[in-house]
């Protein structure tokens, strides 16, 4: 029985694909135990640098199988809303490289990501409301991205954004060539493997743990987790590899 995700590390960067594309990549039961697996990895495994998530076939995700009929809450097993709120609480970089229609569910494991690349045949949709079932990424995430009468033109009459929208609107970070997608993935991840990994995961954390508060309790946040970073042995190398004209070599401790 083939794995509904695929995942391997190599190089330091996890790699994840949806792997239903007869069914779209449409999340069931087993794709997402295999996700909380998945995630689980990248948080805490220490050769995981950085997360690509990605899709096997000509769609990213429909979003949840509708034609599953179990109950979303299962013991052992993360429902959606936990799903996504564990992804959002791993502060290691995470890229989504949507290669197709990305929609429902599928939106919400893109914009929960640091970077978003897309596919030029690619599409961002919620067209839950088509079915008569409501939506939860759309106006918890995307009328919070978008502004308000954006996000309604969409959501309310069921139409995908295109690629080019998306990186007008800011839901896209950039939009290449298909053929071209997992290369600009990979090419990012290295990109990002230039920059100390405890820094890159020490700014995401208090971004994220400040996202809604005050400014100057965003500061605070934002200087107490600089503090423990500069207290690190990549912070050592970094300025000891700056006073040198060098190149650091980051050890992520």
């Amino acid at each position: 029985m083939s794995s509904a995700v695929i995942y391997e590390v190599k190089n330091r960067i996890g790699w994840i694909r949806l792997n239903r594309p007869d069914k779209r990549n449409a999340i069931n039961l087993a794709m997402r135990k295999e996700l909380q697996d998945v995630f689980a990895d990248v948080k805490f495994n220490p050769e995981v640098w950085v997360a690509i998530l990605t899709a096997q076939g000509s769609a990213f995700c429909s979003g949840k199988d509708l034609t599953e009929n179990v109950p979303e809450e299962n013991p052992g097993i993360m429902s959606s809303r936990q799903l996504h709120a564990f992804q959002m609480g791993i502060f290691k970089p995470f890229i989504c490289a949507i290669n197709g229609a990305c929609y429902n569910q599928g939106v919400g494991f893109a914009l929960n990501s640091d970077i978003v690349i897309m596919s030029n045949k690619a599409s961002f949709g919620w067209p839950q409301a088509k079915y008569g079932i409501g939506s939860v990424s759309g106006p918890s995430r995307g009328a919070h991205i978008l502004p308000w009468h954006v996000a309604m033109w969409y959501i309310m009459r069921s139409k995908p954004l295109t690629p080019e929208q998306c990186l007008q609107w800011g839901l896209a970070s950039q939009v290449v060539p298909h053929e071209e997608l997992i290369g600009a993935a990979q090419k990012c991840a290295e990109e990002i493997f230039e920059n100390a990994p405890l820094a890159i995961r020490g700014i995401k954390e208090a971004a994220r743990h400040a996202q809604d508060l005050p400014l100057a309790a965003r500061m605070q946040i934002a200087q107490m987790i600089a503090d423990r970073v500069f207290e690190t042995e990549d912070a050592k190398e970094g300025i000891r590899a700056f006073k040198e004209r060098r190149t650091p070599v980051w050890r992520g401790r």
